[in-house]
C-alpha cells in the first residue's frame, strides 16, 4: 500500500508539473501577439517596463513559496551578485533581440533561434564542460549547421537574429547554473538588479515628456504594465513545473513554443516562407528528431532533481 501511495503521488506530481510547464510553453508560444501589440512603442521603454513590472510578481511568488531566507543570503554574497549581473545582462539582450525581431516582422527567425537553442546548448556543454556527444547528437548538430549554411547562402549573410537568440539564451543557461539559488530566487535577483537602470530610464522618460506610460494613452499604459506578467508568469510556471518532470519530457516540450511561434508567423502574421527556408526548417526538424531520439536511446531518464523555489 505504501509503495502504491508513492507511485500515485509521483503520478500526481508529474501531471501537475506537465500542466504547469505546458502553461509556460503555451504562454511563450503566444507571446508574439503581445509583442506585436507593443511594437509601436520604443524598444528600450518596453524592455524597461518588462523588467520593472516583473519585480513585484517575482517577489510575491517568493514570499508565497517561503523562500525569502535563500534570497536574503544571496544578497549577501558578492559572487552571487556578480554572476547574477552577468546572467541579467544576457537575458536582457535576449529579450531585446526578441522584442525587436517581432516588431520588424522577423518572427520566423525567432522561432528558428529557439529551435536551434537546444543544439547550441549541447555544443556549449561539449566545449566548455567537456561533455561527450554521442553519434546521434553529433549528427543533430551537423544537420543544424547545414540548415544555418543553407540560410546563409540564400540570404547572403548569417541568420544573425536566430543565432543571437540561440547563443544568448544558451550562454544565459550556462552561467545561470553557477547561481547557487533556485529559479524563482534567481529570477527575482536578476530583475531586481536590472530594475535599477530600468527604473532610472523610465523616470528620465517621464521627466522629459518622452514616455508612453504617463504621457500617452491609457491603452499604452496598460500594455507597458502588462509586460511584467507576460514575462514573469511563464518563467515562474516553468520553474515550478520543470522540477516535477522527467528531463526527457522537458526535452520534448521545449519545442512547443517555437512551433506555435512559427505557425503564428506564417499563418497569422503572413511573413514570407519560401522553399529555401522550408528546406532549412526541415533540416532543423530532422536535427531535433535525431537529438530527441538520442535522449531516449539506451538510457534511463530519472525525474529531475527538485530545485529550490
Amino acid at each position: 500500500m505504501a509503495e502504491q501511495a508513492i507511485h500515485l503521488e509521483a503520478d500526481a506530481d508529474a501531471r501537475r508539473g506537465f500542466l504547469l510547464a505546458l502553461g509556460a510553453y503555451l504562454l511563450w508560444g503566444l507571446l508574439p501577439f503581445y509583442m506585436k501589440a507593443v511594437a509601436h512603442l520604443p524598444l528600450a521603454e518596453v524592455i524597461a517596463h518588462r523588467i520593472v513590472w516583473s519585480v513585484p510578481i517575482a517577489a510575491a511568488v517568493l514570499v508565497w513559496a517561503g523562500r525569502t531566507a535563500d534570497f536574503k543570503a544571496a544578497l549577501r554574497s558578492r559572487r552571487t551578485i556578480s554572476m547574477a549581473v552577468l546572467t541579467a545582462v544576457l537575458i536582457s539582450i535576449n529579450w531585446g533581440i526578441y522584442v525587436w525581431a517581432i516588431a520588424v516582422d522577423r518572427t520566423i527567425e525567432t522561432a528558428l533561434g529557439y529551435y536551434i537553442n537546444p543544439l547550441v546548448s549541447v555544443v556549449v556543454g561539449a566545449l566548455l564542460l567537456g561533455e561527450r556527444l554521442d553519434r546521434l547528437q553529433i549528427a543533430a548538430v551537423a544537420l543544424a549547421a547545414i540548415a544555418v549554411a543553407v540560410l546563409t547562402i540564400e540570404a547572403g549573410n548569417l541568420p544573425w537574429v536566430s543565432l543571437a537568440l540561440a547563443f544568448s539564451f544558451a550562454a544565459y543557461a550556462f552561467f545561470r547554473k553557477t547561481l547557487p539559488i533556485g529559479p524563482s530566487q534567481g529570477f527575482l535577483l536578476e530583475v531586481l538588479l536590472l530594475s535599477v537602470p530600468a527604473l532610472g530610464y523610465i523616470i528620465f522618460l517621464i521627466a522629459t515628456g518622452q514616455d508612453h506610460f504617463v504621457s500617452a494613452s491609457s491603452n499604452d499604459t496598460a500594455l507597458l504594465i502588462g509586460c511584467g506578467p507576460v514575462t514573469a508568469v511563464p518563467l515562474l510556471l516553468f520553474g515550478f513545473g520543470a522540477r516535477l518532470l522527467r528531463l526527457s519530457t522537458i526535452g520534448i516540450m521545449q519545442y512547443i513554443a517555437p512551433t506555435i511561434v512559427f505557425l503564428i508567423a506564417v499563418l497569422i502574421f503572413g511573413e514570407p516562407f519560401d522553399s529555401i527556408q522550408a528546406i532549412a526548417f526541415a533540416l532543423i526538424w530532422a536535427a531535433l528528431a535525431v537529438y530527441s531520439w538520442s535522449m531516449f536511446r539506451g538510457r534511463e531518464i530519472r525525474p529531475a532533481a527538485p530545485a529550490a523555489q
